[in-house]
């Protein structure tokens, strides 16, 4: 059967197709400008972005996105400001595929949008872009009024890791939206600064049980996570056994001895991804005090927690005989 988009292949006709009076047939045309590849499509296509119906503009926004560079970001620029929401968010998703850090100049100007829905596409699309000049407008943009603005922001300067953006990350620790200080202590993971880990080790007390997880995580990403060890112990009794697990990780992660007991204590517990988590922790520390915990879950009834357990006691047997060598 031949392929519907066949007879669309060449650009030649593309406006005289793109004018059909049915709003489908403008649809198939536009489909197939996106699947093209050809980047002579983009031209075509944002001459669709007034298109009178919201459908079809909605169809462009897509297509779009199989393309890069201030030609498509231009076009789509128009789409994100759409009274049309549906046709907004296609425009915004296809916005955040962008790589080239030559669209950064088209976009920047929608940071300072009145519409927060404009702002927070903005930003989420100038985050892979990585361009230096995204800093000063994103940290502005941590004051917005809107939460996920502010968001949006902390994933441009996560991205950017530059040093300067720590302080401005550490006092959002303090911001009333959770998942601000959530998107707050993932973005520090970049540092391997000796403050960043002091503020993330603070997050660990948060109220919301999701930044507590992130902190507990991220700490083990951190040179100086070892510098939090009582506190990531401590988080082995958190409440949300989600918290308990990326503790467990994070303290396998960085080998602690000193942890093994409290880490056994978990190896119990009803959840099966924290068995499994406790498991491979003892393994990755290797010390002989975690075989009877191991030892706990030989015939435990989740598959991935019994390999684990004997990963783990196969880790604890060679770390023996290294040191009786």
């Amino acid at each position: 059967m031949s392929s519907p988009f066949e007879s669309y292949d060449e650009l030649d006709d593309a406006d005289e197709r793109l004018q059909a009076a049915d709003p489908a047939e403008r649809r198939v045309a536009i489909i197939a400008l996106g699947h093209s590849g050809d980047p002579a499509a983009v031209a075509h296509l944002a001459k669709m972005v007034a298109d009178p119906d919201a459908g079809v503009r909605q169809q462009v926004a897509m297509a779009l996105g199989e393309f890069d560079g201030p030609d498509a970001a231009s076009a789509l620029v128009s789409l994100l400001v759409d009274p049309e929401r549906n046709v907004a968010a296609a425009a915004a998703d296809s916005m955040a595929e962008f790589k080239d850090p030559a669209c950064t100049g088209v976009i920047l100007p929608l940071v300072k949008h009145p519409h927060a829905f404009v702002r927070m596409g903005a930003l989420r699309s100038l985050k892979e872009l990585r361009h230096k000049d995204t800093l000063k407008p994103a940290l502005e943009a941590l004051q917005d009024a809107d939460a996920a603005v502010r968001v949006q922001a902390i994933g441009v300067i996560g991205f950017l890791k530059l040093e300067e953006s720590i302080p401005a990350l550490t006092a959002l620790i303090l911001d009333p939206d959770a998942h601000v200080r959530r998107a707050a202590v993932s973005a520090l993971a970049f540092s391997q600064m000796k403050p960043a880990a002091e503020t993330i080790t603070r997050a660990l007390k948060d109220t919301d049980w999701m930044v507590r997880e992130m902190a507990a995580e991220t700490l083990g990403l951190n040179a100086n996570g070892s510098l939090a060890v009582d506190q990531l112990v401590a988080s082995l009794a958190d409440e949300f056994w989600q918290v308990r697990l990326k503790s467990i990780r994070s303290l396998g992660r960085m080998r602690i001895e000193r942890a093994v007991r409290q880490i056994g204590n978990c190896i119990t517990h009803e959840q099966a991804n924290l068995r499994k988590e406790a498991a491979a922790a003892l393994g990755e520390i290797g010390a002989p005090e975690g075989e009877a915990f191991l030892a706990l879950v030989a015939n435990d009834p989740d598959p991935d927690v019994r390999k684990n357990a004997r990963w783990a006691l196969q880790q604890i047997a060679a770390r023996k005989a290294k040191a009786g060598s």
